[in-house]
Formats: structure tokens, sequence, C-alpha cells
């Protein structure tokens, strides 16, 4: 599994850095974006991944800047490209309202069906789902009133776990257990937040987690001008991972 961070800044592209979407080549051929916020279709173009190569994009949570982006993706596709072939949208219960409603108050468009077949699956907690080749398991995290999952995936030789967006909640030490990459968004260096993971309250749960390898994403201005001083990776725009 390799994966091109096409984004993974917070919701106010501090530092340059696009919204969060992580592009997944799986070794089936299929590829998959893991959250697709509202300017992943430029971050597409920028990294030269053509947006009509995806099978599937995967939601943790139906915030703007992981989920804004679904709608010009499926536009481009009916409208530039004329594409034929599937594609599934899977997030947490409600993603097909949420994905109507976006579409029709970003672009008016209403009613009329795509040029491809649109599998649109919702993916809840204790729920076994298989989307373009991945194992997906939800689990709900702390992100105020929005129904905010983490996410582990697997090909059946990796595990890919995604913390979304979450303030710490003991459910990520499962999330992360054994992964072979755990991307762990820490918006911040201190805390307490009530909605975001910051680096003090993730370092002292570090130990507790078993994933082989733990990078950090989602990270506001005061976070990315420490992130050189933490004791795990972070992600940056652009970057390449082998899982």
């Amino acid at each position: 599994m390799r994966m091109t961070v096409l984004g993974c800044g917070d919701a106010f592209g501090s530092g340059g850095r696009f919204n969060t979407c992580f592009h997944l080549a799986l070794a089936d051929g299929h590829r998959v974006a893991l959250d697709f916020g509202a300017t992943s279709m430029v971050a597409l173009n920028r990294e030269g991944l053509d947006p009509d190569g995806l099978d599937a994009v995967i939601i943790s949570h139906l915030h703007g800047d992981h989920a804004g982006g679904v709608p010009f993706l499926l536009l481009y596709l009916h409208y530039v490209v004329g594409r034929t072939r599937p594609l599934t949208i899977a997030g947490p219960p409600g993603v097909d309202d949420w994905l109507r409603r976006a579409v029709e108050v970003l672009f008016g468009k209403t009613g009329q069906p795509w040029s491809f077949p649109l599998a649109v699956v919702a993916v809840a907690p204790g729920e076994d789902a298989t989307v373009a080749g991945l194992d997906v398991a939800a689990f709900p995290v702390v992100h105020g009133d929005v129904t905010s999952h983490a996410l582990r995936l697997s090909d059946g030789a990796k595990v890919l776990a995604y913390s979304g967006d979450t303030a710490w909640t003991d459910v990520l030490i499962e999330v992360g257990r054994d992964a072979d990459l755990f991307i762990m968004e820490c918006y911040a260096p201190e805390g307490p937040c009530a909605t975001h993971t910051d680096w003090e309250t993730l370092a002292a749960h570090l130990p507790e987690i078993s994933a082989r390898r733990v990078m950090l994403t989602h990270m506001n201005p005061a976070m990315l001008a420490k992130r050189e001083t933490v004791s795990v990776g972070t992600l940056a725009d652009g970057m390449v991972v082998s899982i």
C-alpha cells in the first residue's frame, strides 16, 4: 500500500497546507482517497494524480475540510470525464443525505442521474464493510456534535489506522493497535481541547499505542512550529509513504 499525502492541513490551511486527503494505491490496483477535503481536486492535480483513477472515497466525518471536495469530484467525473465505471463514497451514517444536499448547495444540481453508477455506503461502528478492496472498521470518536469516526483500513496484508478529528479518547488505543501506520491528528501543542488532540496529551498516551509507526497530521500554526521537537513523525503535503 502506497500513500500520497494530498493534504494534511487543518481547516484553515495553516502553513499553506491543503485540507485532509490521503491517496492510497493498493497492490491489487484499486485507488482510494481517505477523506476528501475542499481542496482535494487541486491537490490531486498538483500531484499529477488522475481523479478518474479513484475507485472510492472513504470519509471520516462530514466537515468541509474532510469531505467538502466530494461534490467537485462528482461533477468533474460527470461533466468533464463522462465516467461510466462505478464509484463508491463511504462515510458515517447520513452521508447519503449530506452528499445530496452538498451537491445541491454548491452546484444546484438535483434530480439528474450521474453518468456513472454511484454507490453511497454508510459505515457505522460495529459493522463490517469492504470498500474497493479494503476492509473498513469505524470507531466512534469525540469531535463536538458531529458524528466522527476513527478508521482502520486493511488490505489483508497491511493496516492503516486513522484517528480522524477527535479529542483524546481511549478508543484510539484500539484503533492503532499493531497498525503498520497510525495517522494521528495533533492540532495543538498543549490542551485541553474539546474537539481535537494536543501533543501534550498524546505524548502521555504514546506508550499505550502499539502501532509500528505514528505520524501526525492536522496541525495548527503553533503545532507546526514545534513539529521538529516531537518524538514521532509528521506528515507534509506531497509526501509519499510506503505502508
